[in-house]
């Protein structure tokens, strides 16, 4: 162990990266990696596979479960899961995953519950709804009665019957109205606080759970408008809260709502892995502002004591990602681990790794996790090298 050492290095991986490539194990190895967060459900991507020998780019066009989807499990649900072509196999997660057990490597089943755009539109009902009534079908609500329902079969589908170490959980709460979907059109639309007031979801389940916490839900609405309209003119500034929008009262329905559903969602989920892996290490994606949304969303109150470890981005090399890590650290005390999710891709710069790396152990990160041992090239995987040899 080094003096810079960490608790616990984690690389990602899919599995279309472990099958059908001879030499992934090896690469494993050489780098030193011991734990593999293995996506077993993921939502769309088209991701490059530069060191793979049978393919160099794989189109995985909607959001899947990379394991059978069998009718026993989802026969009678709404919302089922879908499977995918492009896996590797037909039990893709199950297949790859034993190839890295029986290599000597602990696997985590990485799980992405509220983002599926083919979901979306299937059932649009369950969807993520603005103050303008417009749609967002690739953010599932994670109150919604059939979401919670698809999630909790979706997540003990992914590890039923594998020898898994952890679970890595994503999107364990609502997605808002970031979204990197193809060919984005939005960046800047809508400046400063117009992220946080384009992503506030205004369902019917939601306005009326609003109104039991004592406020006018229909108010919340006009004043959601309102905000995003005088953000549109210019005629409130970026720079301004969610104070200048709603009042405390308005602003505390809304997020207790949120946060809500954000438990129901976890703890269902939660329960349904443990029904299956008991002892199941559990990492889950968060983050310390409490009106964030998306893949790391808001850590409510109990979050924390329902994980081993919280996972931050910190993909960007930046001062503000560095900050959130030392934020998160201060929200959930000594008791849980914190991870920092970084980055070799672009827009980072190889030689900028390391340093933001050891910037982000310093602002309290106890784990790494290691993005992302497919999506690299030769010095891209080198870096990765780099950074696992500084810490172990």
């Amino acid at each position: 162990m080094t003096e810079n050492s960490v608790d616990r290095i984690v690389a990602h991986a899919y599995p279309w990266d472990v099958l059908g490539d001879p030499h992934f194990v090896d690469r494993v190895h050489a780098l030193g990696v011991r734990e593999i967060a293995l996506a077993a459900s993921y939502h769309s991507t088209r991701a490059a596979t530069p060191l793979h020998p049978s393919h160099k780019v794989v189109d995985a066009h909607h959001a899947a479960l990379y394991r059978p989807v069998r009718p026993e499990a989802w026969g009678g649900l709404t919302v089922q899961a879908r499977s995918a072509a492009w896996g590797g196999s037909e039990d893709a997660f199950g297949d790859a995953a034993a190839v890295l057990v029986a290599a000597g490597i602990k696997v985590h089943a990485w799980i992405v519950l509220s983002h599926s755009t083919i979901l979306g539109h299937a059932h649009p009902d369950t969807t993520v709804v603005n103050a303008y009534g417009d749609r967002y079908p690739y953010a599932l609500q994670p109150g919604h009665p059939d979401i919670v329902a698809y999630a909790r079969t979706l997540a003990a589908e992914a590890v039923r019957g594998v020898d898994l170490y952890g679970v890595s959980i994503e999107a364990a709460g609502q997605l808002g109205f970031a979204h990197v979907g193809p060919h984005e059109k939005t960046d800047g639309a809508y400046p400063g606080i117009g992220d946080t007031l384009m992503s506030i979801s205004c369902t019917p389940r939601e306005l009326a759970a609003w109104a039991e916490h004592g406020v006018d839900s229909d108010k919340i609405v006009a004043r959601l408008r309102d905000g995003i309209d005088a953000l549109s003119a210019g005629t409130l500034a970026s720079s301004s809260t969610i104070e200048d929008v709603l009042t405390p009262d308005e602003a505390g329905a809304v997020l207790a709502v949120r946060h809500a559903d954000a438990d129901t969602l976890r703890r269902e989920v939660l329960a349904a892995v443990r029904a299956e892996v008991p002892d199941v290490r559990v990492t889950l994606h968060g983050h310390p502002d409490p009106w964030k949304t998306g893949p790391s969303p808001a850590l409510t109150s109990t979050a924390a004591s329902d994980a081993d470890a919280v996972l931050v981005s910190a993909w960007p090399g930046t001062a503000e990602t560095v900050s959130v890590v030392e934020k998160t650290r201060a929200l959930v005390g000594d008791g849980i681990a914190v991870g920092a999710y970084v980055s070799v891709l672009p827009p980072k710069k190889l030689d900028e790794v390391d340093a933001h790396v050891a910037a982000t152990v310093a602002a309290g990160a106890n784990e790494l996790h290691l993005y992302h041992l497919g999506l690299v090239n030769k010095p891209q995987l080198d870096s990765l090298g780099s950074v696992i040899a500084n810490y172990s």
